[in-house]
């Protein structure tokens, strides 16, 4: 359907409907992907992301350039506002043509001088004279070439200081000039000034309110009132600048992005936004073929956590509720943030309980007697592509497997470098011994992993392995020869991680470290997961 179909039908439906603000091409889209059936592209917004003043300080071919990116980002209708229509009813006329031409549905215009004021500025504004706006209202609607366009006129006399009088006229004479709709504007905190106009409006004209400032009152007033539509004016703009105030506040006083990286959506969502998938396919199809990369995880989740007591008399370590939602919900999440959509899980104890949606379950049924090795091993045949291996029990910020992706070689692990507190547990640990210890310039060389030995005294190791390593095409080749050649040993069913690094070390592979300093969680015992539900 036409976006000017849809616009028009939304101002005559019998049910209340409504806009919501945007002013730029990412934030339509995010109206649209909100619910949202129609878009109010704002002055205020438009003019404040621009970083000018709302005076019609952007010139109007400055707001149409953004509006251009509005509407094709779009598929849902767009109602412009476009202050007083940029000058005259030549101004107009030009201006109703150029968004036809982009394919915008409907226009507002208000009855104000030019340059505008934004309507809570100050006290007493001028109107324009109400006939000379009734001949814009005539020549919009005259040079529309699509006979769905609307048009809104859009009455400021009670922001002007005038009476209800003085409203219903300018309201009558606009609808009777062609206007599609009224909007009637009022900055009082309560409706009251709306309410009153509804009761002596009878016209068959459609009425469009905008309750910024009387924002407490409840929808189902206007329903009852019989307003036609409503718009949310300004509150994508406002969120986003408080939104980047925090950030932006946070990062300079802290000097890193450790602790905003999981505040803010990741690079890859932006991508989605700006719908980099469909370029991608056409890259496919329209240039010369190329070899990609598509990765895969791989996660084991077997164990029961003997440590959890009743907490996992039912479901697996790995499916306890952490802040709401399962540990290996969260795992999965991560790896689909960064694009890794093709997930299995080796599961075992009550691995009925996992249901997790969009992961293929495979069963170690033999998880009782065994080790990470033989989980491994149960999937060894899907160890044919790039990889990430992971421990099915471990919460970590997401910085931490970006790191690791983007990290060169064929094998790689992430280390933590302040393994002191997990020793205090007393538990099983991965401590590493490695070709360097971290400090700040560690990065400024690779890093090889030496040694994996949980034996190793605290004070002589270099970290910890935390229970993920990255694999590339080649790296999984070498783990898989590893694996069938260790299956052949008598005790491959007490043999864990450690013991295949170490193997694959002693054969001569590279394995290379990424440091990191805390931010992860390996869920092993109640005080630990007292500690994830603040993570």
């Amino acid at each position: 359907m036409k976006k000017t179909t849809q616009f028009k039908r939304m101002l005559q439906s019998d049910r209340l409907e409504f806009l919501l603000e945007a002013h730029n091409g990412l934030s339509a889209k995010i109206v649209e992907e909100s619910g949202h059936k129609g878009i109010w592209g704002s002055g205020l917004g438009i003019s404040a992301a621009l970083g000018v003043r709302d005076n019609n300080e952007a010139s109007w071919t400055q707001v149409l350039e953004v509006v251009e990116f509005m509407s094709d980002a779009t598929t849902i209708p767009l109602l412009l506002d476009a202050d007083t229509g940029y000058g005259n009813f030549n101004n107009v006329c030009r201006l109703v043509r150029k968004l036809e031409q982009r394919n915008v549905a409907a226009v507002c215009l208000e009855d104000k001088l030019f340059p505008k004021t934004n309507s809570f500025l100050g006290e007493q504004q001028p109107l324009a004279d109400m006939d000379e706006f009734c001949g814009k209202i005539k020549a919009a609607k005259d040079t529309q070439q699509d006979s769905d366009f609307c048009v809104v006129a859009r009455v400021e006399a009670f922001i002007a200081g005038w009476g209800l009088t003085e409203t219903l006229k300018r309201a009558q004479a606009y609808a009777r000039s062609g206007a599609d709709a009224v909007l009637i504007h009022s900055k009082l905190s309560k409706p009251d000034q709306i309410l009153t106009f509804m009761k002596e409006w009878h016209e068959p004209c459609p009425v469009v309110i905008v309750p910024t400032m009387y924002y407490a009152t409840p929808t189902s007033v206007f329903e009852e009132a019989k307003i036609s539509m409503v718009i949310w004016a300004n509150h994508l703009v406002r969120a986003s600048i408080s939104a980047m105030q925090d950030i932006a506040k946070k990062i300079y006083t802290e000097q890193s992005l450790l602790t905003v990286e999981d505040a803010i959506v990741p690079v890859r969502e932006v991508f989605r936004l700006q719908d980099a998938e469909t370029l991608k396919i056409a890259e496919e199809a329209y240039l010369p073929s190329r070899q990609t990369e598509h990765g895969r995880a791989i996660v084991l989740a077997a164990s029961k956590g003997a440590d959890l007591g009743s907490l996992t008399a039912d479901r697996p370590k790995a499916m306890l509720p952490i802040q709401g939602k399962p540990l290996l919900q969260r795992l999965t999440d991560h790896f689909h943030t960064v694009g890794i959509h093709d997930i299995l899980v080796v599961g075992g104890y009550k691995s009925e309980t996992i249901d997790i949606p969009d992961i293929k379950l495979v069963v170690n049924a033999e998880y009782e007697q065994t080790k990470e090795l033989c989980s491994l091993y149960t999937v060894l045949d899907d160890l044919d592509r790039p990889v990430i291996v992971s421990y099915g029990d471990i919460l970590f910020k997401n910085y931490i497997l970006l790191r690791l992706l983007n990290e060169p070689g064929d094998i790689v692990v992430s280390v933590d470098a302040n393994p002191i507190r997990t020793h205090v547990l007393n538990r099983f640990t991965d401590f590493v011994r490695c070709s360097r210890r971290y400090d700040t310039d560690y990065f400024e060389e690779s890093v090889r992993l030496l040694e994996v030995n949980p034996s190793l005294p605290p004070d002589q190791a270099d970290g910890e392995w935390i229970g993920l390593v990255k694999l590339s095409a080649e790296g999984a080749k070498h783990v898989q020869a590893a694996l069938a050649e260790l299956h052949g040993r008598y005790d491959f069913h007490a043999l864990r991680m450690n013991d295949l690094f170490e193997y694959l070390i002693r054969q001569g592979s590279e394995i290379r470290v990424v440091y990191t300093n805390g931010h992860w969680l390996d869920i092993d015992d109640l005080e630990i997961l007292s500690e994830a539900m603040e993570f």
